[in-house]
């Protein structure tokens, strides 16, 4: 469809690179105003309510996306999400490791990105080191690793999307999509906040279809892409060091959206301050946390928008899988600090043992 816009010195690259800047900006406001974040719904002191917003924003990106595919504008026969050979270890091992880093560095990845933008050093060096391991792990020293993990797999065939199953594609969204509102229904959130999380959910289904379909050109074809922050984060890393060589794209360009997005939003209400760590221990336990989520992110699939609200919505069966092993990881992290408050502490023997994790926000 691209050609047909008009563009004559814009290549879909740098219209997708502008797109994922608008899309990052719109995400880092409605989550910096929602509070949006998947650990939260799953171990938080109010995961009634962010469990509520967070679902909400699922129905709204299965049933977009679903609707998509149903009218021809996009498909997902061969996306990453839906291969015929499913790498269960990869998965699962991934999966667990990021549900642990997100318990240590009090935020999923996602989250954490938001929260740099308000002035929280603590998610920025989180951040920092997300990127590093990523990428590592994708192209890097870790990359071998990464390949034995995912040798190991599970032949599927066509069964590797929900679609494939009886009932097709309307009922499975349906069985994801009528739960998902039950909870969000009794949450006891306010409609703004029910609002936010529906708005984050349609970013879901507009991104796959703006860079799938809008701007599809099959003489400069780009990949289709929604909300995730794995694969963008290694991009960003890759684009900052290596600018002059490499052209930004999507992923740098939703990054750094969601990262002007949250500033904006913090700055105009008033909630930009800087936080910083409180003892080495604390340090150690973010990096620690950072690390298994660049590791595992990529083991999984991707984050918990990656695989979680944005996989979920192909019916891609290893999406599901991914974020059930996100969110076992963290409720076993959550249970071992909570009942061993120091299990996590970096202080040597003989000092002063560190804190069990405060919030990040």
């Amino acid at each position: 469809m691209f050609e047909t816009l008009g563009f004559e010195e814009t290549s879909p690259r740098l219209a997708s690179l502008y797109f994922s800047l608008a899309l990052g900006l719109g995400f880092g406001v409605l989550a910096q105003l929602t509070r949006f974040c998947f650990r939260r719904a799953v171990i938080g002191e109010d995961r009634r309510q962010a469990a509520g917003i967070w679902a909400l924003a699922l129905v709204v990106s299965v049933l977009g996306t679903q609707a998509a595919v149903i009218q021809g504008w996009i498909s997902f026969d061969a996306h990453r999400l839906l291969v015929s050979d499913l790498p269960l270890l990869a998965i699962a091992l991934g999966g667990v490791m990021f549900g642990i880093g997100m318990v240590l560095t009090r935020g999923c990845i996602s989250r954490l990105t938001v929260l740099s933008g308000t002035g929280n050093l603590r998610a920025l060096l989180c951040l920092v080191v997300f990127a590093i391991t990523a990428h590592a792990t994708l192209k890097g020293v870790l990359a071998p690793l990464r390949s034995a993990l995912g040798s190991y797999t599970v032949q599927l065939g066509d069964y590797a999307t929900l679609a494939a199953l009886p009932g097709g594609a309307p009922l499975w969204s349906a069985l994801i999509a009528l739960p998902a509102l039950w909870v969000a229904l009794r949450s006891q959130n306010s409609a703004s906040a029910l609002l936010g999380g529906a708005m984050i959910g349609a970013l879901v289904p507009l991104a796959w279809v703006t860079t799938g379909f809008v701007l599809f050109d099959e003489f400069d074809p780009i990949a289709m892409e929604s909300l995730s922050f794995t694969a963008p984060m290694s991009e960003g890393l890759f684009y900052v060091i290596a600018s002059s060589a490499v052209p930004a794209g999507f992923g740098p360009g939703l990054i750094g959206g969601v990262l002007v997005g949250a500033l904006l939003t913090a700055l105009l209400r008033g909630q930009f301050h800087w936080q910083s760590f409180e003892n080495p221990g604390q340090t150690g336990r973010y990096i620690l946390g950072a690390s298994l989520m660049g590791f595992g992110g990529v083991l999984a699939g991707g984050c918990t928008l990656g695989a979680g609200l944005a996989g979920v919505s192909t019916l891609g069966l290893a999406a599901p899988l991914a974020l059930g092993a996100i969110a076992l990881g963290g409720i076993l992290a959550h249970r071992v600090l909570r009942d061993r408050p120091n299990a996590a502490s970096f202080s040597p023997a003989g000092s002063p043992a560190t804190p069990a994790p405060q919030p990040a926000e």
